[in-house]
């Protein structure tokens, strides 16, 4: 019997040239369609075509499960038919060449102890089950400025890694704005229509901004320039047209959990956070920056274990300390051009701490020790009444917080926790599990907003009058500080106390 031997071959995409930037787009996604336009702008700004994937439907998880491990986590199973669903589309659209030559696809890698080091394999299978194994697949380093893909054609360069930064930030802060004035809006609709407007003011803001330098001199025009925050201010400016009734009392809830999972708009979470919106809730979303700065961060700590055997230890912690301060810097002067709306970023050495007792900061993957301290942080802080945790179904990192969580709800058994693993099409036991503690954080708010009434002698009709002669209060841009509460209405009130004079 003749038998044949079979060698495994590892993808090697074919080479993208500069020849070739002017006719091929670049296909990514796995954010949110805010953040994607936005670095879409950034692209384009450097001279490429680009398109963002569709957003992730119900259907794309049915399709990825046809090409990859049926045991893949469900970021993978959604991602992956999002990009079969694509090319699918295009093939029937222009043909199987032109997939192959007008278009390529670009992800990131990273390594740990999930299978977010093994999305580009689940890629290579939806590639071999389309027969499009010459379609160009590029992995690139989360956490290089500088790379290029075989070729030359993709080139990430200073200007460009700078361009798709901002865009994260834009995307995040104006993700915070959307969830903090949303719940309050008197015109239903109105917080979504200036979302739409906003993303597409700053589209062209990065599509058209300068290119100064290469080098270091890029380095100093993106942190210090004022190109970006003046972007920003227009923003504001279009806000300020949105009327709030911040009198309606809401439970916040504070999403957290694996990186996609908590990022992600659509059917890949179950919509969740409209869903908590319909419920009742006010959201506070995770943002993307948070991340990028807990890696930096992580250098950094790192650097201080290793400090007995560090040449230049002091050298090197000075630069990375710098790195570290300039990033919140320019976040923080963005937040500042929209009144410091968006939410800061929090202390990483905070977080590492108050998780500490709990998770070891040096159990890295996933969100590593962020989600026990992010947690603490709210609940201490009174940032939010409940915290939801977004788990996909069998993720390791994720599987070892909550089992952390056990441990911290029994030094904190007040902290409202729902930890909600998501298996891409169980949502009615996601709901169910989440309506639980929804109900108890809808309690509290409505009892701390009883005691600041009480407190400070206000009657919700005082505070409507009081409105009347100061309609600069019902703007979605009015910056209500934070007196110790976890409920926007509340907070307001003892604002509105403090502006009458009764504390």
């Amino acid at each position: 019997m003749e038998t044949k031997e079979f060698h495994y071959r590892a993808y090697r995409p074919r080479p993208f040239t500069k020849e070739e930037r002017s006719k091929t787009t670049i296909l990514f996604g796995g954010l949110t369609w805010k953040h994607e336009r936005l670095i879409q702008g950034s692209l384009e700004r450097m001279g490429y075509k680009s398109m963002p994937l569709p957003n992730i439907e119900r259907q794309d998880l049915d399709i990825g499960k046809e090409f990859i491990d049926v045991g893949a986590c469900c970021p993978t199973t959604f991602t992956a038919g999002n990009l079969a669903r694509t090319l699918m589309t295009l093939r029937e659209r222009e043909g199987e060449e032109g997939v192959k030559n007008n278009y390529l696809f670009v992800t990131i890698g990273a390594c740990g102890p999930c299978r977010f080091g093994q999305y580009h394999e689940s890629y290579e299978r939806v590639l071999e089950g389309l027969n499009l194994t010459d379609f160009r697949l590029f992995l690139l380093d989360l956490l290089q400025m500088e790379q290029s893909a075989p070729g030359g054609g993709l080139e990430i360069s200073m200007p460009l890694t700078f361009g798709l930064v901002y865009s994260m930030f834009y995307g995040d802060l104006i993700t915070d704005m959307e969830y903090a004035i949303r719940p309050y809006e008197v015109v239903e609709g109105s917080t979504d229509n200036m979302v739409r407007e906003s993303v597409e003011l700053l589209y062209e803001r990065l599509k058209n901004r300068p290119i100064k330098g290469k080098k270091i001199d890029s380095l100093i025009w993106h942190v210090f320039t004022g190109y970006f925050v003046d972007a920003l201010k227009e923003v504001r400016r279009l806000w300020d047209e949105i009327e709030v009734d911040r009198l309606r009392v809401k439970p916040k809830v504070k999403i957290t959990g694996e990186f996609w999972l908590q990022t992600h708009e659509g059917d890949g979470n179950y919509n969740i956070k409209r869903w908590l919106e319909k419920e009742g809730a006010e959201v506070i979303p995770p943002p993307v920056a948070v991340w990028m700065d807990y890696l930096i961060n992580m250098e950094l700590f790192k650097l201080e274990d290793a400090k007995g055997f560090v040449k230049k230890y002091y050298l090197k912690k000075l630069a990375i300390g710098t790195i570290a301060g300039l990033y919140k810097m320019v976040y923080n002067r963005l937040r500042k051009a929209l009144n410091n709306i968006p939410n800061p970023l929090p202390d990483q050495r905070k977080l590492k701490e108050l998780a500490r007792p709990y998770f070891h900061y040096r159990l890295t993957g996933g969100e590593g020790h962020m989600l026990i301290g992010k947690a603490l942080y709210a609940y201490l802080n009174r940032q939010a009444h409940m915290i939801c945790e977004l788990s996909p179904y069998g993720c390791l990192p994720n599987t070892m917080s909550v089992g952390a969580m056990a441990k911290v709800l029994g030094d904190y058994p007040d902290l409202l926790y729902a930890p909600i693993e998501i298996k891409g099409d169980a949502e009615v036991h996601a709901y169910s599990r989440c309506q639980m503690i929804l109900t108890e954080a809808k309690r509290r708010a409505k009892e701390e907003f009883e005691e600041v009434l009480e407190r400070t002698g206000l009657t919700v009709e005082d505070i409507r009058n009081f409105e009347e002669d100061h309609p600069e209060l019902r703007r979605a841009t009015y910056k209500v500080p934070h007196y110790g509460y976890a409920g926007t209405a509340s907070n307001y009130a003892m604002h509105i106390a403090k502006l009458m004079g009764r504390i």
